[in-house]
Protein backbone atom coordinates (compact mmCIF):
# COMPACT_ATOMS: atom_id res chain seq x y z
CA UNK A 1 0.00 0.00 0.00
CA UNK A 2 0.60 3.51 -0.51
CA UNK A 3 1.90 3.69 3.35
CA UNK A 4 4.55 1.17 2.87
CA UNK A 5 6.16 3.05 0.68
CA UNK A 6 6.18 6.06 2.26
CA UNK A 7 7.40 4.28 5.29
CA UNK A 8 10.54 2.88 3.02
CA UNK A 9 11.29 5.94 1.92
CA UNK A 10 10.74 7.50 5.67
CA UNK A 11 13.36 4.87 7.10
CA UNK A 12 13.25 2.63 9.80
CA UNK A 13 12.77 4.38 13.03
CA UNK A 14 14.56 3.20 16.25
CA UNK A 15 13.28 3.40 19.98
CA UNK A 16 14.40 6.53 22.01
CA UNK A 17 13.79 7.20 25.37
CA UNK A 18 11.26 9.72 26.91
CA UNK A 19 13.18 12.11 27.74
CA UNK A 20 15.02 12.34 24.32
CA UNK A 21 11.43 12.23 22.99
CA UNK A 22 10.56 15.45 24.85
CA UNK A 23 13.95 17.37 23.93
CA UNK A 24 12.74 16.75 20.31
CA UNK A 25 9.50 17.93 21.22
CA UNK A 26 10.27 21.16 22.39
CA UNK A 27 12.52 21.69 19.79
CA UNK A 28 9.41 21.55 16.74
CA UNK A 29 7.79 23.75 19.21
CA UNK A 30 10.55 26.32 19.33
CA UNK A 31 11.14 25.90 15.40
CA UNK A 32 7.56 26.62 14.40
CA UNK A 33 7.21 29.18 16.24
CA UNK A 34 10.19 31.02 15.50
CA UNK A 35 9.31 31.13 12.12
CA UNK A 36 5.81 31.76 12.95
CA UNK A 37 7.48 35.24 14.20
CA UNK A 38 9.80 35.95 11.47
CA UNK A 39 7.06 36.23 9.45
CA UNK A 40 4.24 37.80 11.71
CA UNK A 41 7.12 40.50 12.76
CA UNK A 42 9.20 40.67 9.53
CA UNK A 43 7.76 44.08 8.91
CA UNK A 44 5.16 45.19 6.19
CA UNK A 45 2.03 44.14 5.46
CA UNK A 46 2.29 40.03 4.56
CA UNK A 47 -1.53 40.31 3.24
CA UNK A 48 -3.38 42.49 0.51
CA UNK A 49 -6.77 42.91 1.16
CA UNK A 50 -7.32 43.87 -2.11
CA UNK A 51 -6.73 40.54 -3.92
CA UNK A 52 -9.65 38.74 -1.48
CA UNK A 53 -11.82 40.11 -4.22
CA UNK A 54 -9.75 38.15 -7.16
CA UNK A 55 -9.76 34.93 -4.45
CA UNK A 56 -13.71 35.60 -4.62
CA UNK A 57 -13.91 35.88 -8.51
CA UNK A 58 -11.51 32.86 -9.08
CA UNK A 59 -13.22 30.25 -7.20
CA UNK A 60 -16.70 31.94 -8.40
CA UNK A 61 -15.37 30.63 -11.35
CA UNK A 62 -15.60 27.08 -10.16
CA UNK A 63 -19.07 26.59 -11.31
CA UNK A 64 -18.55 28.54 -15.09
CA UNK A 65 -15.74 26.26 -16.28
CA UNK A 66 -14.81 26.97 -20.17
CA UNK A 67 -16.81 24.32 -21.69
CA UNK A 68 -16.99 25.10 -25.61
CA UNK A 69 -15.31 22.20 -28.16
CA UNK A 70 -12.42 24.27 -28.87
CA UNK A 71 -10.95 24.46 -25.20
CA UNK A 72 -11.46 21.22 -24.60
CA UNK A 73 -10.09 20.09 -27.09
CA UNK A 74 -7.16 21.90 -26.01
CA UNK A 75 -7.30 20.44 -22.96
CA UNK A 76 -7.65 17.47 -24.15
CA UNK A 77 -4.62 17.58 -26.71
CA UNK A 78 -2.41 19.60 -22.97
CA UNK A 79 -3.98 16.13 -20.45
CA UNK A 80 -2.49 13.73 -23.42
CA UNK A 81 1.03 15.21 -23.35
CA UNK A 82 1.02 15.36 -19.62
CA UNK A 83 0.23 11.63 -19.23
CA UNK A 84 2.63 10.95 -22.30
CA UNK A 85 5.50 12.75 -20.29
CA UNK A 86 4.89 11.02 -17.28
CA UNK A 87 4.68 7.48 -18.54
CA UNK A 88 7.88 7.93 -20.34
CA UNK A 89 9.77 9.92 -17.75
CA UNK A 90 8.58 7.21 -15.16
CA UNK A 91 9.73 4.36 -17.95
CA UNK A 92 12.97 6.11 -17.92
CA UNK A 93 13.30 6.19 -14.13
CA UNK A 94 12.00 2.20 -14.00
CA UNK A 95 15.37 1.57 -15.99
CA UNK A 96 18.13 3.66 -14.22
CA UNK A 97 16.38 3.00 -10.80
CA UNK A 98 16.69 -1.05 -11.65
CA UNK A 99 20.41 -0.74 -13.09
CA UNK A 100 21.27 1.15 -9.75
CA UNK A 101 19.06 -0.49 -7.13
CA UNK A 102 21.06 -3.49 -8.56
CA UNK A 103 24.24 -2.19 -8.39
CA UNK A 104 23.71 0.04 -5.37
CA UNK A 105 22.32 -3.33 -3.12
CA UNK A 106 24.11 -5.42 -0.97
CA UNK A 107 22.84 -8.13 -2.01
CA UNK A 108 23.84 -8.24 -5.43
CA UNK A 109 27.73 -7.85 -4.32
CA UNK A 110 27.22 -10.71 -1.59
CA UNK A 111 26.13 -13.27 -3.66
CA UNK A 112 28.49 -15.53 -4.18
CA UNK A 113 31.03 -14.57 -1.51
CA UNK A 114 31.49 -16.72 1.47
CA UNK A 115 32.16 -13.73 4.00
CA UNK A 116 29.09 -11.59 4.47
CA UNK A 117 31.81 -8.19 4.62
CA UNK A 118 31.93 -7.26 1.45
CA UNK A 119 35.65 -6.77 -0.36
CA UNK A 120 37.48 -3.68 -0.40
CA UNK A 121 36.29 -4.00 -4.52
CA UNK A 122 32.68 -4.58 -3.79
CA UNK A 123 32.34 -1.83 -1.27
CA UNK A 124 33.97 0.50 -3.25
CA UNK A 125 31.89 -0.10 -5.82
CA UNK A 126 28.90 -0.45 -4.06
CA UNK A 127 29.56 2.84 -2.43
CA UNK A 128 30.23 4.76 -5.24
CA UNK A 129 27.02 3.70 -6.74
CA UNK A 130 25.30 4.92 -3.65
CA UNK A 131 27.49 8.16 -3.73
CA UNK A 132 26.57 8.69 -7.49
CA UNK A 133 22.85 8.68 -6.69
CA UNK A 134 22.82 11.52 -4.26
CA UNK A 135 23.30 14.33 -6.44
CA UNK A 136 20.76 13.60 -8.95
CA UNK A 137 18.28 12.73 -6.39
CA UNK A 138 18.91 15.72 -4.40
CA UNK A 139 18.56 18.27 -7.38
CA UNK A 140 14.34 18.60 -7.92
CA UNK A 141 12.85 18.20 -11.34
CA UNK A 142 12.12 21.59 -12.18
CA UNK A 143 16.45 22.81 -11.82
CA UNK A 144 17.16 19.25 -13.84
CA UNK A 145 14.32 20.67 -16.68
CA UNK A 146 15.74 23.98 -16.17
CA UNK A 147 19.38 23.45 -16.98
CA UNK A 148 18.04 21.02 -20.00
CA UNK A 149 16.15 23.34 -21.84
CA UNK A 150 18.70 26.30 -21.48
CA UNK A 151 20.94 23.04 -23.76
CA UNK A 152 18.56 21.62 -25.51
CA UNK A 153 15.88 24.07 -25.77
CA UNK A 154 12.13 23.33 -26.06
CA UNK A 155 11.97 19.70 -26.76
CA UNK A 156 10.13 16.88 -25.33
CA UNK A 157 12.96 14.91 -24.26
CA UNK A 158 13.67 17.80 -21.61
CA UNK A 159 10.76 16.99 -19.63
CA UNK A 160 11.17 13.02 -20.23
CA UNK A 161 14.78 13.30 -18.90
CA UNK A 162 13.76 15.88 -16.57
CA UNK A 163 11.51 13.29 -14.44
CA UNK A 164 13.86 10.36 -15.18
CA UNK A 165 17.13 11.19 -14.06
CA UNK A 166 15.99 12.43 -10.73
CA UNK A 167 13.17 9.79 -10.38
CA UNK A 168 15.40 7.18 -11.15
CA UNK A 169 17.93 8.07 -8.22
CA UNK A 170 15.19 7.87 -6.10
CA UNK A 171 14.06 4.49 -7.16
CA UNK A 172 17.24 3.00 -7.41
CA UNK A 173 17.56 4.03 -3.56
CA UNK A 174 14.21 2.33 -2.56
CA UNK A 175 14.92 -0.47 -5.35
CA UNK A 176 17.85 -1.36 -3.65
CA UNK A 177 16.34 -1.33 0.04
CA UNK A 178 13.52 -3.77 -1.77
CA UNK A 179 16.49 -6.47 -3.11
CA UNK A 180 17.92 -5.80 0.21
CA UNK A 181 15.17 -7.10 2.53
CA UNK A 182 14.71 -10.22 0.73
CA UNK A 183 15.81 -13.48 2.38
CA UNK A 184 19.12 -14.16 0.40
CA UNK A 185 19.47 -17.93 1.25
CA UNK A 186 17.58 -19.53 -1.87
CA UNK A 187 19.96 -17.20 -3.90
CA UNK A 188 23.22 -18.69 -2.25
CA UNK A 189 21.68 -22.08 -2.69
CA UNK A 190 20.97 -21.50 -6.13
CA UNK A 191 24.73 -19.97 -6.37
CA UNK A 192 26.18 -23.35 -4.36
CA UNK A 193 24.44 -25.41 -7.01
CA UNK A 194 26.91 -23.85 -9.95
CA UNK A 195 24.38 -20.86 -10.92
CA UNK A 196 25.63 -17.58 -12.08
CA UNK A 197 25.26 -14.39 -9.97
CA UNK A 198 22.83 -12.71 -12.53
CA UNK A 199 20.63 -16.25 -12.51
CA UNK A 200 20.36 -16.54 -8.65
CA UNK A 201 19.77 -13.08 -9.07
CA UNK A 202 16.52 -13.62 -11.49
CA UNK A 203 15.56 -16.61 -9.96
CA UNK A 204 15.88 -16.20 -6.50
CA UNK A 205 15.76 -12.66 -5.75
CA UNK A 206 13.82 -10.73 -7.98
CA UNK A 207 10.49 -12.93 -7.84
CA UNK A 208 10.29 -12.52 -4.31
CA UNK A 209 10.81 -9.14 -4.37
CA UNK A 210 8.40 -8.40 -7.50
CA UNK A 211 5.55 -7.13 -5.88
CA UNK A 212 7.01 -4.17 -3.91
CA UNK A 213 9.07 -3.90 -7.27
CA UNK A 214 5.56 -3.07 -8.80
CA UNK A 215 3.58 -1.17 -6.30
CA UNK A 216 6.60 1.27 -6.26
CA UNK A 217 6.70 1.76 -10.20
CA UNK A 218 2.91 2.46 -10.13
CA UNK A 219 3.43 4.93 -7.25
CA UNK A 220 6.70 6.87 -9.33
CA UNK A 221 3.71 7.03 -12.38
CA UNK A 222 1.42 8.97 -9.93
CA UNK A 223 3.82 11.42 -8.66
CA UNK A 224 5.10 11.50 -12.42
CA UNK A 225 1.96 13.42 -13.72
CA UNK A 226 2.91 16.00 -10.87
CA UNK A 227 5.83 16.38 -12.13
CA UNK A 228 5.00 16.85 -15.45
CA UNK A 229 1.97 19.40 -14.60
CA UNK A 230 5.17 21.43 -12.73
CA UNK A 231 7.23 21.11 -15.71
CA UNK A 232 5.04 22.52 -17.71
CA UNK A 233 5.10 25.46 -15.90
CA UNK A 234 8.45 26.31 -17.16
CA UNK A 235 7.68 25.90 -20.63
CA UNK A 236 7.69 22.04 -21.78
CA UNK A 237 3.96 22.23 -22.51
CA UNK A 238 0.84 20.08 -21.58
CA UNK A 239 -1.42 20.88 -18.29
CA UNK A 240 1.16 23.25 -16.64
CA UNK A 241 1.88 25.12 -19.90
CA UNK A 242 -1.57 25.88 -20.60
CA UNK A 243 -2.24 26.60 -16.43
CA UNK A 244 0.60 29.27 -17.05
CA UNK A 245 -0.92 31.09 -19.67
CA UNK A 246 -4.26 31.25 -18.43
CA UNK A 247 -2.57 32.44 -14.76
CA UNK A 248 -1.11 35.07 -16.60
CA UNK A 249 -4.53 36.15 -18.32
CA UNK A 250 -6.36 35.72 -15.31
CA UNK A 251 -8.64 33.30 -17.47
CA UNK A 252 -10.21 31.95 -14.33
CA UNK A 253 -13.17 29.74 -16.31
CA UNK A 254 -10.18 28.31 -18.42
CA UNK A 255 -7.59 27.80 -15.27
CA UNK A 256 -10.66 25.76 -13.45
CA UNK A 257 -11.27 23.27 -16.96
CA UNK A 258 -7.53 22.99 -16.48
CA UNK A 259 -7.61 21.98 -12.85
CA UNK A 260 -10.97 19.53 -13.58
CA UNK A 261 -8.94 18.11 -16.09
CA UNK A 262 -5.64 17.63 -13.85
CA UNK A 263 -7.68 16.58 -10.77
CA UNK A 264 -9.64 13.61 -13.64
CA UNK A 265 -6.37 12.49 -14.35
CA UNK A 266 -4.64 12.69 -10.94
CA UNK A 267 -7.83 11.08 -9.66
CA UNK A 268 -7.63 7.95 -12.17
CA UNK A 269 -4.01 7.30 -11.63
CA UNK A 270 -4.55 7.58 -7.86
CA UNK A 271 -7.24 5.47 -8.08
CA UNK A 272 -5.14 2.51 -10.60
CA UNK A 273 -2.60 2.89 -8.09
CA UNK A 274 -4.31 2.13 -5.18
CA UNK A 275 -5.81 -0.66 -7.01
CA UNK A 276 -2.61 -2.11 -7.48
CA UNK A 277 -1.15 -1.68 -4.67
CA UNK A 278 -4.28 -3.28 -2.83
CA UNK A 279 -4.23 -6.19 -4.85
CA UNK A 280 -0.62 -6.73 -4.48
CA UNK A 281 -0.90 -6.73 -0.60
CA UNK A 282 -4.33 -9.37 -0.90
CA UNK A 283 -1.93 -11.51 -2.61
CA UNK A 284 0.96 -11.25 0.09
CA UNK A 285 -1.53 -12.09 3.04
CA UNK A 286 -3.28 -14.78 1.18
CA UNK A 287 -0.06 -16.55 -0.59
CA UNK A 288 -1.47 -16.34 -3.40
CA UNK A 289 1.25 -17.35 -6.68
CA UNK A 290 -1.08 -17.35 -9.56
CA UNK A 291 -1.21 -14.22 -12.38
CA UNK A 292 -4.00 -11.39 -11.71
CA UNK A 293 -5.99 -10.18 -14.47
CA UNK A 294 -5.42 -6.43 -13.06
CA UNK A 295 -2.09 -6.85 -12.27
CA UNK A 296 -0.75 -8.59 -15.54
CA UNK A 297 -3.30 -6.28 -17.61
CA UNK A 298 -2.01 -2.84 -15.99
CA UNK A 299 1.99 -4.02 -16.84
CA UNK A 300 0.78 -5.09 -20.35
CA UNK A 301 -1.17 -1.42 -20.59
CA UNK A 302 1.54 0.27 -19.66
CA UNK A 303 3.83 -0.89 -21.97
CA UNK A 304 2.08 -0.69 -24.74
CA UNK A 305 1.36 2.90 -24.21
CA UNK A 306 5.58 3.48 -24.25
CA UNK A 307 5.27 3.68 -28.41
CA UNK A 308 1.85 5.51 -28.67
CA UNK A 309 3.20 8.22 -25.93
CA UNK A 310 6.40 8.70 -28.06
CA UNK A 311 4.76 9.11 -31.20
CA UNK A 312 2.21 11.62 -29.16
CA UNK A 313 4.91 14.09 -28.04
CA UNK A 314 7.19 13.34 -30.97
CA UNK A 315 9.78 12.31 -29.08
CA UNK A 316 13.29 12.87 -30.64
CA UNK A 317 16.40 11.79 -29.10
CA UNK A 318 18.44 13.84 -32.06
CA UNK A 319 18.95 16.55 -29.36
CA UNK A 320 21.01 15.28 -27.13
CA UNK A 321 23.66 13.91 -29.90
CA UNK A 322 23.14 17.43 -31.93
CA UNK A 323 26.83 19.11 -31.84
CA UNK A 324 25.28 22.12 -30.79
CA UNK A 325 23.66 20.73 -27.86
CA UNK A 326 27.16 19.27 -26.22
CA UNK A 327 28.62 22.31 -27.75
CA UNK A 328 26.34 24.34 -25.41
CA UNK A 329 26.86 21.86 -22.86
CA UNK A 330 30.60 22.66 -22.76
CA UNK A 331 29.51 26.40 -22.85
CA UNK A 332 27.34 26.17 -19.42
CA UNK A 333 29.92 23.73 -17.32
CA UNK A 334 32.59 26.48 -18.44
CA UNK A 335 30.78 29.31 -17.67
CA UNK A 336 29.30 27.58 -14.14
CA UNK A 337 33.06 27.55 -12.97
CA UNK A 338 33.93 28.36 -10.60
CA UNK A 339 30.92 29.01 -8.90
CA UNK A 340 30.10 33.05 -7.69
CA UNK A 341 27.65 34.53 -5.42
CA UNK A 342 25.62 36.20 -7.30
CA UNK A 343 23.00 39.16 -6.74
CA UNK A 344 19.86 37.66 -5.34
CA UNK A 345 16.30 39.32 -5.96
CA UNK A 346 15.53 42.32 -4.20
CA UNK A 347 12.35 43.17 -2.33
CA UNK A 348 10.12 40.27 -0.16
CA UNK A 349 10.89 37.44 -1.91
CA UNK A 350 14.45 38.06 -1.47
CA UNK A 351 17.59 39.24 -0.30
CA UNK A 352 18.17 42.62 -1.36
CA UNK A 353 22.32 41.88 -0.68
CA UNK A 354 24.36 39.71 -2.87
CA UNK A 355 27.29 37.68 -1.61
CA UNK A 356 27.21 34.53 1.15
CA UNK A 357 25.05 37.29 3.49
CA UNK A 358 22.38 36.90 0.83
CA UNK A 359 22.27 33.79 0.08
CA UNK A 360 22.46 32.44 3.89
CA UNK A 361 19.47 35.15 4.40
CA UNK A 362 17.81 33.24 1.31
CA UNK A 363 18.56 29.93 2.80
CA UNK A 364 17.19 30.33 6.19
CA UNK A 365 14.06 31.70 4.47
CA UNK A 366 13.85 28.61 2.97
CA UNK A 367 14.18 26.40 5.82
CA UNK A 368 11.56 28.32 7.60
CA UNK A 369 9.34 28.30 4.41
CA UNK A 370 9.91 24.07 4.68
CA UNK A 371 8.61 24.31 8.64
CA UNK A 372 5.90 26.72 8.48
CA UNK A 373 4.75 24.62 5.63
CA UNK A 374 5.16 20.89 7.06
CA UNK A 375 3.72 21.82 10.31
CA UNK A 376 0.50 23.52 8.58
CA UNK A 377 0.17 20.27 6.35
CA UNK A 378 0.79 17.83 10.03
CA UNK A 379 -2.29 20.13 11.43
CA UNK A 380 -4.41 19.79 8.52
CA UNK A 381 -3.46 16.14 7.52
CA UNK A 382 -4.22 15.09 11.24
CA UNK A 383 -7.58 16.91 11.70
CA UNK A 384 -8.39 15.04 7.94
CA UNK A 385 -7.36 11.97 8.61
CA UNK A 386 -10.03 10.79 10.58
CA UNK A 387 -13.27 11.66 9.03
CA UNK A 388 -11.38 10.16 5.44
CA UNK A 389 -10.40 6.59 7.32
CA UNK A 390 -12.82 4.40 5.77
CA UNK A 391 -15.13 3.20 9.10
CA UNK A 392 -15.67 -0.84 9.56
CA UNK A 393 -19.31 -2.03 10.76
CA UNK A 394 -17.57 -3.52 14.00
CA UNK A 395 -16.70 -0.27 15.74
CA UNK A 396 -20.58 0.59 16.99
CA UNK A 397 -23.21 2.48 16.15
CA UNK A 398 -26.02 1.89 13.68
CA UNK A 399 -26.45 1.05 10.61
CA UNK A 400 -27.48 4.67 9.23
CA UNK A 401 -24.15 6.14 11.21
CA UNK A 402 -22.19 3.70 9.33
CA UNK A 403 -23.28 5.16 5.87
CA UNK A 404 -23.09 8.45 6.99
CA UNK A 405 -19.32 7.71 8.11
CA UNK A 406 -18.70 6.02 4.23
CA UNK A 407 -20.61 9.04 2.98
CA UNK A 408 -18.01 11.71 4.68
CA UNK A 409 -15.11 8.98 4.17
CA UNK A 410 -15.63 9.15 0.48
CA UNK A 411 -16.31 12.87 0.40
CA UNK A 412 -13.22 13.91 2.44
CA UNK A 413 -11.16 11.33 0.73
CA UNK A 414 -11.68 13.24 -2.88
CA UNK A 415 -10.69 16.70 -1.08
CA UNK A 416 -7.26 15.08 -0.47
CA UNK A 417 -6.62 14.03 -3.88
CA UNK A 418 -7.65 17.77 -4.87
CA UNK A 419 -5.42 18.94 -2.60
CA UNK A 420 -2.18 16.65 -4.08
CA UNK A 421 -3.43 17.05 -7.37
CA UNK A 422 -2.99 20.92 -8.01
CA UNK A 423 0.98 21.35 -7.56
CA UNK A 424 2.56 23.60 -5.29
CA UNK A 425 2.80 26.41 -8.04
CA UNK A 426 -0.38 26.73 -8.46
CA UNK A 427 -1.40 26.98 -4.97
CA UNK A 428 1.19 29.42 -4.53
CA UNK A 429 -0.41 31.18 -7.97
CA UNK A 430 -3.58 31.41 -6.11
CA UNK A 431 -1.85 32.27 -2.60
CA UNK A 432 -0.08 34.98 -4.80
CA UNK A 433 -3.75 37.14 -5.02
CA UNK A 434 -3.42 37.69 -1.71
CA UNK A 435 -0.59 37.48 0.40
CA UNK A 436 2.55 39.32 -0.43
CA UNK A 437 5.79 37.50 -2.47
CA UNK A 438 7.80 35.99 0.48
CA UNK A 439 8.13 32.65 2.20
CA UNK A 440 4.28 32.92 3.60
CA UNK A 441 2.71 32.27 0.02
CA UNK A 442 4.91 29.30 -0.44
CA UNK A 443 4.62 28.03 2.79
CA UNK A 444 1.05 28.24 2.89
CA UNK A 445 1.10 26.59 -1.18
CA UNK A 446 3.49 23.79 0.54
CA UNK A 447 1.39 23.26 3.12
CA UNK A 448 -1.73 23.06 1.62
CA UNK A 449 -0.46 20.36 -1.10
CA UNK A 450 1.60 18.20 1.52
CA UNK A 451 -2.03 18.07 3.34
CA UNK A 452 -3.35 16.02 0.56
CA UNK A 453 -0.54 13.54 1.42
CA UNK A 454 -0.14 13.31 4.66
CA UNK A 455 -3.97 12.93 5.07
CA UNK A 456 -4.03 10.14 2.89
CA UNK A 457 -1.06 8.91 4.60
CA UNK A 458 -2.45 9.03 7.82
CA UNK A 459 -6.17 8.00 6.80
CA UNK A 460 -4.26 4.65 5.35
CA UNK A 461 -2.28 4.54 8.57
CA UNK A 462 -5.63 4.64 11.05
CA UNK A 463 -7.08 1.81 8.77
CA UNK A 464 -4.40 -0.51 9.32
CA UNK A 465 -4.80 0.08 13.21
CA UNK A 466 -6.09 -3.44 14.92
CA UNK A 467 -9.89 -2.63 15.43
CA UNK A 468 -10.04 -4.51 19.24
CA UNK A 469 -9.43 -0.88 21.24
CA UNK A 470 -11.81 0.67 19.24
CA UNK A 471 -14.42 -2.00 19.93
CA UNK A 472 -13.74 -2.07 23.28
CA UNK A 473 -13.64 1.60 23.95
CA UNK A 474 -17.18 2.01 21.93
CA UNK A 475 -18.45 -0.88 24.31
CA UNK A 476 -17.61 1.25 27.32
CA UNK A 477 -19.90 4.32 26.25
CA UNK A 478 -16.83 5.99 24.63
CA UNK A 479 -18.00 8.79 21.65
CA UNK A 480 -16.41 8.32 18.22
CA UNK A 481 -14.33 11.52 19.15
CA UNK A 482 -13.32 9.69 22.75
CA UNK A 483 -12.43 6.57 20.53
CA UNK A 484 -9.91 8.45 17.95
CA UNK A 485 -8.32 10.65 20.91
CA UNK A 486 -7.96 7.66 23.19
CA UNK A 487 -7.75 4.58 20.83
CA UNK A 488 -5.98 5.88 17.45
CA UNK A 489 -3.74 8.62 18.09
CA UNK A 490 -1.50 7.45 20.59
CA UNK A 491 -1.30 4.11 18.79
CA UNK A 492 -0.59 5.84 15.24
CA UNK A 493 1.43 9.04 16.45
CA UNK A 494 4.25 6.88 16.01
CA UNK A 495 3.79 6.54 12.42
CA UNK A 496 2.23 10.02 12.39
CA UNK A 497 5.30 11.56 13.35
CA UNK A 498 7.35 9.11 10.60
CA UNK A 499 5.21 10.43 7.81
CA UNK A 500 5.52 13.95 8.31
CA UNK A 501 9.33 13.83 8.76
CA UNK A 502 9.71 12.05 5.53
CA UNK A 503 6.94 14.92 3.48
CA UNK A 504 9.57 17.28 5.56
CA UNK A 505 12.45 15.64 3.22
CA UNK A 506 10.32 15.97 0.21
CA UNK A 507 9.26 19.35 1.15
CA UNK A 508 12.70 21.06 1.65
CA UNK A 509 13.27 19.88 -2.29
CA UNK A 510 10.11 21.22 -3.45
CA UNK A 511 10.55 24.56 -2.20
CA UNK A 512 12.63 25.99 -5.62
CA UNK A 513 9.29 25.05 -7.38
CA UNK A 514 7.35 27.70 -5.82
CA UNK A 515 10.35 29.76 -5.55
CA UNK A 516 10.15 29.61 -9.88
CA UNK A 517 6.72 31.34 -9.73
CA UNK A 518 7.90 34.09 -7.25
CA UNK A 519 6.90 32.84 -3.79
CA UNK A 520 10.62 33.52 -2.55
CA UNK A 521 13.73 31.73 -1.25
CA UNK A 522 16.28 29.93 -3.21
CA UNK A 523 13.80 28.73 -5.66
CA UNK A 524 12.83 32.26 -6.50
CA UNK A 525 16.90 33.38 -6.74
CA UNK A 526 17.70 30.00 -8.90
CA UNK A 527 14.99 31.08 -11.28
CA UNK A 528 16.68 35.21 -11.89
CA UNK A 529 20.30 33.24 -12.21
CA UNK A 530 18.74 31.46 -14.59
CA UNK A 531 17.16 33.73 -16.34
CA UNK A 532 20.21 36.15 -16.11
CA UNK A 533 22.84 33.02 -17.53
CA UNK A 534 24.60 33.00 -14.18
CA UNK A 535 25.59 29.64 -14.02
CA UNK A 536 28.18 30.31 -11.74
CA UNK A 537 25.57 31.75 -8.86
CA UNK A 538 22.85 29.07 -10.15
CA UNK A 539 25.55 26.52 -9.01
CA UNK A 540 26.08 27.80 -5.87
CA UNK A 541 22.72 28.65 -5.16
CA UNK A 542 22.14 24.45 -6.04
CA UNK A 543 24.38 23.69 -3.43
CA UNK A 544 23.41 25.72 -0.85
CA UNK A 545 19.91 23.75 -1.85
CA UNK A 546 21.94 20.51 -1.19
CA UNK A 547 23.06 21.21 2.41
CA UNK A 548 19.77 22.36 2.92
CA UNK A 549 18.68 18.87 1.80
CA UNK A 550 21.29 16.97 3.73
CA UNK A 551 20.44 19.07 7.10
CA UNK A 552 16.83 18.05 6.89
CA UNK A 553 17.17 14.72 6.14
CA UNK A 554 19.80 14.40 8.88
CA UNK A 555 17.34 16.31 11.16
CA UNK A 556 14.14 14.31 10.62
CA UNK A 557 16.05 10.90 10.85
CA UNK A 558 16.71 12.28 13.99
CA UNK A 559 13.42 12.64 15.07
CA UNK A 560 12.43 9.57 13.48
CA UNK A 561 14.62 7.66 15.71
CA UNK A 562 13.34 9.60 18.66
CA UNK A 563 9.17 8.89 18.54
CA UNK A 564 10.50 4.83 18.17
Amino acid sequence: MLTDVAVREAGSPRVAGSHTRRWWAAGVVLAVLATLASVIGGGGAAIRPAGLTQVGEFFAAALRPRIDVEFLTLTADAALTTTAYAVLGTAGSLVIGSVGGVLGSQTWWRLGRRRALLGRRERFTWAGTRMALVVPRGIHEVVWGLFLLSVLGIQPVVAVLAIAIPFGAITAKVFSEIIDDVDPRPAQTLIAAGASRSGALCYAVLPAATGELLSYGFYRLDCAIRSAVILGLIGVGGLGFQLQLSFSALAYPEIWTLLYALIVLSLAADSWGSAIRSRLADHGARGRTGRDPLLVGSVVAVVACLPVAAWWIALDFAPLFAARSWELAGELLAASWPPTFGSGPTGPGGSGAGGPLGLASLSVSTLAMSVLAIALAFVCGLVLAGPAARPTDDVGGSRAGYRARRAISALVRLLLVVLRAIPPPVWALIALFVLVPGILPGAVALGIYTAGVLGRLMAESIENLPRGPLRALRAQGASAAQAFAYGVLPAAAPRFVAYGCYRWEVTIRETVVVGVVGAGGLGMLLQTQLALFDYGGAVTTIASLLLLTVLVDLTSAGLRSAVR
